[in-house]
């Protein structure tokens, strides 16, 4: 997503009349807070998803949870996040920003923590007999 096709101006034109839509009088600045807002979201959402699809590819056709696992897959998109950064430097509609980077990379450790606390969720608890 890091083409012109998804640069801000374009998305704005998809967005804006959908929320024109829902809200006829929204500002030009209330636009741009929720358009703004929007594109941050997906930062997170999208790389959210590719974290969870990194660890299942990472895991293979194995079981359970491994820190090595998980880690490997929060390398590999944090690595992946700056690379789509240094290439929307090479875009002309679009600008590279280390902080974008920062919130995939945030979207992805959340994704490895919800993988963790899940698979220790579904880890079946040992009982201890009263003493």
């Amino acid at each position: 997503m890091s083409t012109d096709t998804f640069s801000s101006e374009h998305t704005g034109s998809i967005i804006e009349p959908i929320l024109r839509w829902i809200y006829p009088a929204i500002t030009a600045e209330q636009f741009a807070l929720i358009h703004h807002l929007i594109r941050k979201a997906a930062h997170f959402t999208e790389y959210f998803i590719f974290a969870l699809l990194l660890f299942r590819g990472i895991r293979g056709g194995r079981a359970g949870w491994r820190w090595s696992w998980g880690l490997l897959a929060l390398f590999v998109a944090a690595v992946y996040s700056a690379l789509d950064e240094i290439h929307q430097a090479f875009v002309a509609s679009r600008t590279a920003s280390p902080y974008d980077s920062l919130l995939d990379t945030v979207g992805a450790f959340a994704a490895i923590m919800f993988l963790f606390l899940w698979f220790r969720r579904q880890r079946p608890q040992t009982t201890r007999e009263p003493a």
